[in-house]
């Protein structure tokens, strides 16, 4: 009985979600010298749920996405298995530029979630070194299953990225409250 209670007390939700933190604790350079509206601008790559949610929601404004509860959107990220965040830094202030978060079973599987690019940063390479991060540290925790959504007019950027359509023909089912 003693090793299913040690077991069970280091293998818990709220650990499994605390490590994928722990990859990383400060900020990484991802690209040096990034040229946007005529400035040489670096990009970094913070792994974690601290987040301004604020940064965020101006962020999914740019590209046109629908407003959701701040409150919903903390929980969803405080309950994701892994958010990834670029920025440059004006000033030493961050500007988010870039987000994506996966949902975890922690073992099997992944659903990649809100992958986000401003647009004035679009086109420049960094929705593919975001989604190759994102991947990456999905595929350290040996996620070898790893999904998402796609709206149509972005598919073909996730199939230039690999991604496929189920090759068994799965279709996703969806069930919405009336």
């Amino acid at each position: 009985m003693t090793f299913w209670k040690f077991f069970f007390k280091h293998t818990s939700k709220h650990n499994c979600y605390k490590n994928i933190d722990n990859v990383i604790s400060e900020d990484i350079l991802l690209i040096k010298y990034l040229e946007n509206k005529g400035h040489m601008t670096d990009i970094y790559l913070s792994i974690g749920n601290d987040i301004n949610l604020y940064d965020l929601e101006k962020l999914c404004d740019s590209v046109g996405w629908v407003r959701r509860p701040l409150k919903k959107v903390k929980i969803a990220i405080d309950h994701s298995f892994l958010t990834v965040c670029l920025f440059y830094k004006n000033n030493e202030k961050k500007q988010l530029i870039g987000f994506a978060r996966a949902t975890s079973d922690n073992a099997f599987n992944a659903t990649i979630w809100d992958v986000v690019i401003h647009p004035e940063f679009q086109g420049k390479g960094l929705g593919k070194a975001l989604m190759d991060q994102t991947i990456k540290y999905l595929r350290y925790y040996d996620i070898s299953t790893i999904t998402l959504f796609a709206d149509p007019q972005v598919v073909s950027f996730y199939r230039n990225l690999g991604f496929i359509t189920d090759p068994d023909g799965v279709k996703g089912m969806f069930w919405y409250p009336l």
